[in-house]
């Protein structure tokens, strides 16, 4: 478990690094599968999702995932599709201005959650078309989770 919290500026810089030149269904097999294995070799009990405009292209649960984690999926992928920024970009935000996502927006904290690991899916000269998220670990493994499956299927 890792406890350093990215600051607002190291968070943007992430979203402004890890960008597609297009996303296809097979970039969301991929990003999965990658996810997946990551998972395993950790032995994270996680939930994964990858979606394209609200369309579902990539879901599973591996071992010791709960159906909490669906909910947590949907909440924090809620959060990205509002805001555009990964979730917890949302979060740090709110946070370095003195608040918290809770008090600073008021959202029905049973549909939306500010947590980390949901991260948009950002098309270059386009902007956001989709999320990946994980759920299951504390939420900047989570984050870093997703952050790293990005980073490593970019650099291909």
């Amino acid at each position: 478990m890792t406890t350093d919290v990215p600051s607002l500026a190291e968070l943007a810089a992430e979203e402004q690094e890890l960008q597609f030149t297009s996303f296809t269904n097979d970039d969301a097999w991929e990003l999965g599968s990658a996810l997946v294995a990551a998972a395993r070799r950790a032995g994270a009990p996680v939930a994964i999702e990858i979606a394209r405009n609200r369309h579902r292209l990539f879901s599973v649960a591996l071992t010791g995932a709960t159906p909490d984690n669906a909910s947590w999926i949907e909440r924090k992928s809620r959060v990205v599709h509002r805001f555009g920024h990964s979730s917890l970009y949302v979060r740090q935000a709110s946070i370095e201005r003195g608040t918290t996502f809770e008090a600073e927006f008021g959202l029905d904290p049973q549909r939306y959650a500010a947590h980390g690991g949901a991260f948009p899916v950002l098309v270059r000269d386009v902007g956001p078309v989709g999320v990946v998220v994980v759920s299951g670990l504390p939420q900047l493994d989570d984050h870093r989770m997703v952050v790293t499956a990005l980073r490593e299927h970019l650099a291909r």
